[in-house]
């Protein structure tokens, strides 16, 4: 029979019945045997295992590949304008004596001149001559023939200049007769003519810029029945920015002495 004994604690009136074992260590309590072994509720409910397994399988599913950004158009202008100036500098920098090896010449040929000698150009004219202002043109066409007065150093002589004066070697020589009377030289038209001759060959001495010469010269052309008045060679000089002092101490000095030496080193004899 079991004992009936009231615990230490509890409410009053209320009995319990316990068996009357002697406890021992091997022996389990009795809150220890009436304890219910409780179990996993998701281990006992198929239906949850089976929305846990679709719930891994969610998570396990492969991911989508990353998405690869193209490269920028700007990031692709600036590389190749980077490697552009960098070749630029190196090319301009490099010394030239590693370019050597490049060389294609299979022989040793002469270096071509890198400057070319002026093509000579003389014109031989008599300052008081009519044939200097105006010259006789010949023309031909198909069925026709036509002569025409130009005037030489306008319309011929100066026009050839102003396109070709880097390329030529232009000078005017003047045509006389050489004799031992008259300082060496004879002109066609006078003494007059030697003095116009010798102012000529001075201003082309002193600006030997063609343009400057060759305008000053056509000046006194145009009026040449007035050469030499100091007039008309002061108007010229003025006109293209020639000093007359300079000009006319040129033809007078040593009594003319370098003036004719000029004009007969310069003089051009038909005969």
């Amino acid at each position: 029979m079991g004992l009936s004994r009231t615990p230490k604690t509890g409410f009053p009136g209320l009995h319990y019945n316990t068996p009357d074992v002697e406890s021992s260590p091997d022996t389990p309590t009795t809150s220890a045997l009436q304890r219910p072994k409780i179990e996993p509720q998701l281990a006992r409910n198929p239906e949850t295992i089976r929305i846990t397994d679709s719930v891994m399988d969610e998570k396990r599913a492969p991911m989508p590949p990353p998405i690869r950004r193209g490269v920028s158009p700007l990031r692709v202008i600036l590389a190749t304008g980077y490697l552009a100036f960098a070749a630029v500098v190196y090319l301009c920098f490099m010394p030239r004596a590693s370019f050597s090896h490049l060389s294609s010449a299979p022989f040793d040929e002469e270096p071509m001149p890198t400057t070319h000698e002026l093509v000579p150009l003389e014109a031989h004219i008599m300052s008081k001559c009519p044939d200097a202002k105006v010259c006789s043109v010949r023309s031909t066409y198909p069925n026709q023939t036509s002569n025409k007065d130009q005037d030489c150093l306008r319309d011929m002589v100066l026009p050839a200049m102003q396109k070709a004066y880097e390329k030529v070697n232009f000078t005017l020589s003047f045509i006389g007769t050489p004799t031992e009377q008259d300082d060496g030289v004879k002109c066609k038209h006078g003494p007059e003519e030697c003095l116009g001759n010798i102012i000529e060959l001075c201003a082309q001495r002193l600006y030997p810029d063609p343009k400057t010469f060759l305008g000053f010269t056509m000046c006194l052309t145009r009026d040449y029945k007035h050469i030499p008045q100091r007039s008309l060679i002061e108007d010229c000089a003025l006109e293209h920015a020639i000093d007359f002092e300079k000009l006319n101490e040129c033809a007078t000095k040593d009594d003319g002495a370098l003036g004719v030496g000029w004009r007969n080193k310069e003089l051009y004899s038909p005969t």
